[in-house]
This record gives C-alpha cells, structure tokens and sequence, in this order.
C-alpha cells in the first residue's frame, strides 16, 4: 500500500507533468500564425506598391484607401509575431512574394479575391484550430485579423464598383486591433473596444 507522501508525490508529478504538457506550444496554431504573419506581410507590401500605381493613375482615394489596408495589415502581421512569441513558438523568416501592379481595377479586383478568402476561408480555419488549442493570443491575433478583413473586402468591394467616382471618403486604422473604418465610432473599437482615440487616420 503507498503511504500518503507517496501518493502525493505521485499527485504532484501528475499536476507537474499536466503543466509541462499545457506548457508545450501549439504546433499547428504556430504553423497557422507564421502563415498569417507571412501573409499580412506581402499583403502590406503589395497594397503599398498598388497604392502608388493608384496615384499614378489618378486615383487618388482608391490610393488613400490602399494605405489604410497596407497600415491595418501591418498591425496584424505585427499581432501574428508577437502571438507566435507568446505561445512558445519560432518566428519563421518572412518570404516576400515580388509585386507587379496590374491597373488600379485589376489591383482592387485582386484585393477583393485575397480579402475574400482570408475572410471566408483562411481566418476561420485559423480561428477554428486556435480555440481547439486554447491558444488565447492567436484566437486575439486570428480574430482581429478576420474583423479588419471583412472590412476591407466591403471597402475594395465598393471602391471597385464605384471607380472613377469614388465619393471623398476618411479612412481610419485601429492601431491595436487594424480594423479600419470610414467615420470613428462613437465611444469604442467595434472589434477590439478600445477607446476611439487609438484610431489613426489615414492621408
């Protein structure tokens, strides 16, 4: 018969292995984040070279727009790093795909397509495998992500239907969370509820 001692050192390697284990970093989740982390970082690349080519071509709030996407991308990419860092996981070296902007329409049409699918496809998937591995930050990072895509998706949406008489419109980022609007909420972040002075606006 084990003595009491015995049984709790038996119960305290038990609890001591159980924390080790919920210690370990949740490997997919960090595959899912250096994806995301990899991807918002082209996305901010590429927005910000069709921003110019939008300029270029005298599309001056399509240009402005194009830069609230490529300032909210920034935020998120930094999210996904810091989230990666937070689980326990390595940051994988950033691969930066080269961008050769079509016209300002094809450029909104191929935003359009690549908000479309992080926000119907991508985000809850990565979403979905966060919260199964009860990995709080990259549930954070996934779902503040997934809010600002929807967003843009409505914004390219329109600004492509409406190309060559896009209305005069402000564009402001939140700088925690990178959901982007066109007028400040009136007291909170309707994503990440922090106060309306932690938007940016965008020239």
């Amino acid at each position: 018969m084990k003595t009491l001692p015995t049984l709790l050192a038996i119960v305290g390697l038990c609890a001591f292995s159980s924390t080790m284990q919920a210690a370990e970093p949740p490997v997919n989740t960090i595959v899912n984040l250096n994806a995301a982390h990899n991807g918002e970082a082209n996305a901010n690349q590429r927005y910000s070279r069709f921003a110019k080519k939008a300029e270029a071509e005298g599309f001056a709030q399509v240009a402005k727009l194009f830069r609230a996407a490529a300032a909210s991308e920034a935020i998120h990419r930094e999210l996904h790093k810091a989230a990666i860092l937070t689980l326990g996981g390595k940051v994988d070296e950033v691969v930066l795909d080269e961008v050769n902007p079509g016209s300002t329409a094809e450029n909104l049409a191929t935003a359009v397509k690549g908000e479309a699918y992080e926000r119907d496809s991508m985000y809850p998937a990565f979403l979905k495998q966060a919260k199964a591995d009860h990995a709080k930050a990259a549930v954070r990072s996934f779902t503040y992500a997934l809010n600002a895509e929807a967003a843009h998706l409505k914004l390219y949406t329109g600004a492509l239907a409406n190309l060559g008489h896009n209305p005069t419109t402000d564009y402001f980022v939140n700088s925690i969370c990178g959901f982007t609007v066109t007028a400040l909420p009136a007291k909170e972040c309707p994503s990440c509820h922090n106060p309306r002075d932690t938007f940016i606006q965008i020239n």
